[in-house]
């Protein structure tokens, strides 16, 4: 189907807006009022810019407060609408958005909406175009799809259909299965918006928090799904009102906008792209670092061994058990320190999961491959981290790990002791660009197949940080993305890396015998756990003693301690017992002011 964008959904002028839409491969736009209102160009010439660019101009949008109002009102919105029509000639536009009157002018009566609403239509048939009317979920009286459809079926006019809008049925809990009664050649357009499920007045969870399918709570995809049973077969168009989109770059905006219509089209089997390639596990984490010496004294202190270096590039591996860490010395910035760049995905098939992410408009990155060099393809996610997608060690895939050579261990780092091993690697926390997290949101479970969970908002002691979990299936492959809710300097949150052990107590005894520095917690939060867990003293000693935190669920228990920040990096130790799900985000808040304690060098009561 075609796909189009309100001009509303994205920032920058209305010339900005159409490159930007085009280039993403729209096949046309809804223009915004204001837009035009703004706009140096007159209509004519966003006809022909829209034109040139291989736009068309699906639909003008909107006009208010018209319907259902007394004979002096309606001679008046009558002439706002003929000089509606006149730009709208002028701009090659032939259907008009009618939104429900929100006037208190307007009076509640279904007949005079529908004598009105169809004298409008023949003004506007005379012109050459239709009306979709369209339920605004806080109309003064008309707030439903199917009130509005009742309307436009009581004027039984050609040029007045209705418009169904995703967050305007969604977000008042409506169920869409109704849209199947109505005749297809009467949906005259389809907005379609998700947003994340909060507790506000809808005018301003509409005005400010909508988001691209994908991205919220909505069922956006039963919705289509409806439309698509109706007979609808006009453009899928988004309609986004979001303070991060209209701020944010717009040319990057537009590409995902893009690829959350092309994974939509997917679930409701319009397109048939690449299928989805669910990596299992993590085959490797890159820390970049500039000054090796300090990463090198905690990695040891962890328990890891150096085991390899590529042969033609400053890269080490150090592994212990499954999980594997990559030290690049190549560009890394002194002045940060090391710094979480790059994760390898263990992936069933890498040529499909590259095709995958290509589809979806993911920038593949460009690799120099030297002889003899195992392929390995790579591509940017949202927040500039590179993923690989890699088969380690198995013999139907080169291994990447066979470009590294074997080397001795550093004398520092004599490996783990018996029983006291990190296994592999749990999860990563990504810290997202405060303008990427709802790119981020999309872009995991469409390109990479994996299930998100809730958003939630932790409290830090400067703010709050939403934090959203993506996972596969099994929970073998977990990342947690979170971000500052506005932009500035906690954009440079540390990002870390979450190793799992059968024995937190012992790995985390040998990681502070080691000098690998565990960071402390205050004593109030283990006053507190034994009030609301009722762990025995013994067992609230040696977690207050090793500065471990505790939690449980339904599944299970959850035990975990963090090091000290080291640049942008910091490691956490992690044991999941009887299927435990989460992440511990009930200690998140304990952990955030125990690191601002700790990078102001106080010690915590």
């Amino acid at each position: 189907m075609r796909k189009s964008i309100a001009t509303v959904s994205l920032s920058g002028s209305l010339s900005e807006k159409l490159g930007a839409v085009a280039a993403a491969g729209f096949d046309g736009v809804e223009i915004f009022e204001n837009d035009l209102l703004a706009s140096p160009l007159g209509p004519e010439d966003i006809r022909k810019r829209a034109a040139d660019l291989g736009l068309r101009i699906d639909l003008y949008q909107p006009f208010r407060d018209f319907e259902a109002v007394p004979e002096d009102v309606l001679e008046n919105n009558l002439r706002r609408a003929e000089q509606k029509f006149s730009v709208m000639e002028r701009l090659g536009a032939d259907t008009m958005l009618v939104c429900s009157s929100v006037s208190p002018d307007s009076i509640d009566e279904d007949e005079l909406a529908a004598d009105q609403l169809r004298l409008l239509a023949q003004r506007a048939e005379a012109h050459g175009i239709r009306l979709a009317y369209e339920a605004l979920a806080w109309g003064r009286h008309v707030s439903t799809y199917d009130h509005a459809w009742r309307i436009v079926e009581l004027a039984d006019h050609a040029a007045l259909g209705t418009c169904l809008d995703s967050f305007h049925i969604l977000s008042r809990g409506s169920d869409p299965r109704g849209i199947e009664r109505i005749p297809g050649e009467k949906i005259f357009f389809l907005q379609l918006a998700d947003a994340p499920r909060v507790a506000m007045d809808v005018l301003q969870w509409s005005r400010h928090y909508r988001c691209f399918p994908g991205q919220g709570g909505f069922d956006v995809a039963g919705l289509v799904h409806a439309a698509l049973r109706a007979g609808y077969t006009g453009p899928l168009s988004l309609e986004v009102f979001n303070d991060v989109f209209r701020q944010a770059d717009a040319s990057r905006t537009a590409v995902d906008a893009m690829r959350s219509l092309l994974t939509l089209e997917e679930s409701v089997g319009l397109a048939s792209p690449p299928g989805r390639v669910v990596p299992s596990s993590f085959a490797f984490a890159e820390l970049a670092a500039a000054d090796t010496e300090p990463l090198r004294a905690l990695l040891g202190a962890l328990g890891f061994v150096r085991t390899g270096r590529h042969g033609g590039k400053p890269v080490e591996l150090w592994e212990q058990g499954e999980a594997r860490l990559v030290v690049n010395t190549a560009g890394a910035s002194r002045r940060e320190g090391p710094a979480l760049t790059a994760l390898g995905l263990e992936t069933p098939d890498p040529g499909a999961a590259t095709r995958r992410a290509e589809s979806l408009l993911t920038p593949v990155i460009p690799r120099r491959r030297a002889a003899g060099d195992v392929p390995l393809e790579a591509v940017e996610a949202p927040d500039g981290t590179e993923l690989f997608f890699c088969r380690t060690r198995r013999e139907d895939h080169p291994s990447w790990t066979d470009d590294f050579a074997p080397v001795l261990p550093l004398e520092d780092t004599a490996g783990p002791e018996p029983g006291t091993v990190v296994t592999r690697i749990d999860h990563v926390a990504l810290t997202q660009p405060w303008h990427r997290f709802d790119e981020a949101s999309l872009f995991y479970p469409s390109v990479l197949g994996l299930q998100p969970n809730e958003s939630l908002d932790l409290a830090d002691p400067y703010g709050l940080f939403r934090s959203r979990a993506v996972a596969n299936p099994e929970g073998t492959l977990r990342i947690a993305l979170n971000v500052a809710p506005v932009p500035g300097e906690r954009e440079t949150h540390p990002q870390h890396i979450a190793l799992a052990t059968d024995d937190i107590v012992t790995t985390a005894r040998r990681v502070r015998d080691h000098g690998g520095g565990l960071l402390p917690i205050p004593g109030n939060y283990y006053d507190d756990l034994r009030a609301r867990h009722g762990l025995a003293d013994d067992t609230l000693a040696t977690l207050r003693e090793l500065g471990i935190l505790y939690d449980r669920d339904e599944y299970g228990e959850f035990h975990h301690c963090y090091t000290v920040t080291l640049g942008r990096v910091f490691f956490e130790l992690v044991q999941r017992t009887g299927g435990y799900r989460g992440y511990g985000a009930p200690n998140a808040t304990v952990r955030l002011a125990a690191q601002h304690t700790a990078e102001l060098g106080l010690r915590p009561g």
